[in-house]
């Protein structure tokens, strides 16, 4: 008779996460996460890849994230509602999970809400590492609201940026964020347009919320050598960046066949050329071919990079002996017998 095997599922809750970037430190918990997701994309052709599934409303959408190689799967269930701040409720949540392939038995349950925000902010610092110029110093940041600060420190630590400019169509989004910043470090500038917070700039960072075929960045705005991360057009009808500023750069994306779905590569024929980034950190293709060049990268968010983050939650947890194990899935001494389980519960409650 085969062995008894128990079934230990990690479960991260929001708590749990908050203490672990507490403990570990915000900074490094990002760079952790960038140092992942290099070392995952340089596995690229390992991995079983597929576009997200989408289900999509009049309010948002609501997506599931899946990816695998041979020893690990993850998914990530995550929405997008825009509308959800006139309700309390966060414009983004998310939760994933992580499992063993061999088996298929649920090895990590977590909050992703917090650890999209940094994992996107990760993203986001690493492409610009190796696109925009190795000099730059001054980013404009067009929409202050949930994941701005990560994409600012991220920026900051990361890529060396410390001179923000700063503009959202609600004051309040860039007061609260000028607020959490106070002490980072970086020189903060409040704008009154995207065209007086770009000009001048070395990297542009779009991360609007509203889901519309939206024209934030247009070509006047754009600079030679303008590096340009645009996070905020990530599902089908949700816009950030005018075609004509795709025009006038070097595309790079994630994973192709998804991003011309939901980025603002939506915009282009089938046959616009595009570079995905894993072929740039492979040395498979050049990523800025010079100072004056307009580089842009096409940021939709990718499951890779969830797995990546999962893994670098699940190892940093086991370091620090967080979490606690649930029952997620029956913990059964006869796996066959899936209905005894009804029958011994029944026979204590009875007894």
């Amino acid at each position: 008779m085969t062995a008894f095997r128990s079934i230990r599922t990690r479960f991260l809750s929001v708590q749990d996460l908050v203490q672990l970037v507490q403990r570990r430190g915000l900074s490094t918990c990002m760079s952790g996460i960038a140092a992942r997701i290099e070392a995952e994309f340089l596995r690229w052709e390992q991995f079983d890849k597929s576009a997200r599934l989408a289900c999509h409303s009049s309010d948002g959408v609501i997506e599931l994230m899946p990816i695998a190689d041979a020893a690990q799967f993850s998914f990530k269930y995550v929405n997008g509602h825009p509308k959800n701040h006139r309700f309390g409720l966060p414009t983004v949540m998310a939760f994933g999970v992580l499992a063993d392939v061999p088996t298929g038995a649920p090895v990590l349950l977590s909050e992703l809400t917090l650890a999209t925000a940094m994992r996107t902010a990760a993203m986001s610092a690493l492409a610009a590492k190796k696109l925009a110029r190795p000099d730059s110093r001054v980013m404009a940041l067009i929409g202050n609201g949930a994941q701005s600060e990560f994409q600012a420190l991220a920026f900051r630590d990361l890529v060396g940026i410390d001179t923000l400019h700063l503009f959202d169509v609600d004051p309040r989004a860039t007061a609260k964020l000028v607020s959490n910043l106070s002490t980072s470090g970086m020189t903060l500038k409040v704008f009154s347009s995207t065209a007086d917070a770009v000009r001048g700039v070395d990297i542009v960072t779009t991360v609007t919320a509203d889901k519309t075929n939206a024209t934030i960045l247009t070509p006047d705005m754009i600079e030679p050598g303008m590096h340009i991360n645009g996070v905020g057009g990530d599902c089908p009808g949700k816009t950030e960046l005018h075609r004509g500023v795709l025009e006038a750069g070097r595309v790079f994306v994630e994973f192709e066949p998804q991003t011309r779905i939901e980025g603002d590569l939506q915009q282009m024929p089938a046959d616009f050329a595009v570079t995905e980034f894993w072929r740039v950190l492979a040395g498979q293709a050049e990523g800025r071919q010079s100072p004056d060049q307009v580089t842009v990268f096409d940021s939709v968010g990718f499951a890779l990079e969830d797995f990546a983050a999962l893994s670098f939650l699940n190892e940093t947890a086991e370091q620090l002996g967080m979490g606690e194990f649930v029952e997620l899935v029956p913990d059964n001494p006869d796996p066959k017998d899936l209905f005894g389980l009804l029958r011994l519960d029944s026979m204590a409650v009875a007894a």
